[in-house]
């Protein structure tokens, strides 16, 4: 066999080489999908402690939503334990959905990308917990970027700053 065609032939130190190269690319990727999945819920949606009570923290977002523009989708936040009661569903901590629209910002989206009306209305959530009041609402900055075009135009720009 030639010299040349000798040193093309694979070595047992070039297999092992590939060998930890594979073994180390499928281990990261892995350990990659495990951070993303732990991640992904305090990526995905934000989260806030109130300084006001709960039934203030519900007001003042009645209060603030025209003042930007939106409305209330309903007329009136959502009731969960109440709505949950009427099932027979008994469920202690308060918790009320306040949904809010801006009609132009919707025509915009819905115009091109009517899948993304899932997401629509926008919500607020309060909620309590050990005594403490939160607001959560979904992370649109993100949410925006994962979706790109159009969506990214309008719900990570014109909603992101007014929310």
């Amino acid at each position: 066999m030639s010299k040349e065609k000798n040193e093309m032939l694979p070595t047992k130190s070039n297999w092992k080489i590939w060998v930890a190269g594979v073994v180390g690319f499928i281990t990261g990727f892995v350990l990659c999908g495990i951070i993303v999945f732990t991640t992904i819920s305090s990526l995905m949606i934000v989260t806030r402690e109130s300084k006001l009570g709960f039934d203030e923290t519900v007001a003042a977002l009645e209060e603030r939503i025209p003042e930007h523009g939106w409305v209330i989708s309903g007329d009136q936040p959502i009731d969960m334990n109440k709505s949950m009661a009427k099932h027979g569903v008994i469920f202690k901590p308060r918790v009320k959905l306040v949904k809010l629209c801006n009609a132009e910002y919707a025509k915009d989206v819905l115009a091109t990308d009517r899948h993304v009306s899932t997401m629509m209305p926008c919500t607020f959530s309060v909620w309590e917990d050990d005594g403490k009041i939160y607001l959560s609402k979904m992370n649109m900055a993100l949410m925006a970027k994962m979706l790109g075009g159009n969506v990214a135009k309008v719900m990570g720009n014109k909603v992101v700053h007014d929310e």
